[in-house]
């Protein structure tokens, strides 16, 4: 007889179904998938519908968001970079942050979806968000921060990584 720690929180019943624990260990990182894709198609689409971002200066543009974030960026030289073209920066963000989102939410190549997003939250977090105080005011931050299970983990289920991985296996492709 033991007392203290229990040791049977985790295991599989002898039928071979799951306890609920187990289940909900198992799909704890979809919530947070389903968030961040979600999030990030709808900010991909945003820039894209958005008449005055997609310009080089102007109220609401690009080009004024990233020229009023240089003096107070981190890394002032990516903002320069940036505003080499705001237009074309403009749409590569807007792109991108599609790309991630719709990766994410389907789960095809899921971890490099989801370093995309974690590469898009930093820039933004060392650019515009940097001279955010106190520093937890500033969501991109938190956005990478949530990134990074999603980095670590990938995407092994409910995902198009999931079938292509249970299709070598059946084919004998993959050990």
């Amino acid at each position: 007889m033991t007392h203290g720690i229990r040791t049977d929180m985790h295991t599989t019943r002898l039928d071979g179904y799951r306890t609920w624990r187990e289940t909900a260990g198992h799909y704890a990182l979809l919530p947070l998938r389903v968030f961040l894709g979600i999030t990030f198609v709808y900010a991909g689409l945003d820039k894209l519908t958005d008449s005055a971002f997609l310009k080089s200066a102007g109220t609401g543009s690009i080009g004024e968001t990233m020229r009023s974030a240089r003096d107070s960026a981190a890394i002032p030289a990516l903002v320069d970079l940036a505003l080499k073209s705001p237009v074309g920066f403009g749409y590569a963000m807007a792109l991108g942050e599609l790309a991630v989102g719709i990766g994410v939410l389907i789960g095809l190549f899921g971890r490099l979806a989801a370093l995309g997003g974690a590469l898009i939250s930093l820039s933004l977090w060392l650019t515009v968000s940097w001279a955010t105080t106190p520093y937890y005011y500033g969501n991109d931050l938190a956005y990478l921060m949530a990134w990074l299970p999603l980095v670590l983990a990938g995407t092994p289920y409910l995902s198009v990584d999931a079938a292509w991985r249970a299709r070598r296996r059946r084919t004998g492709g993959y050990r």
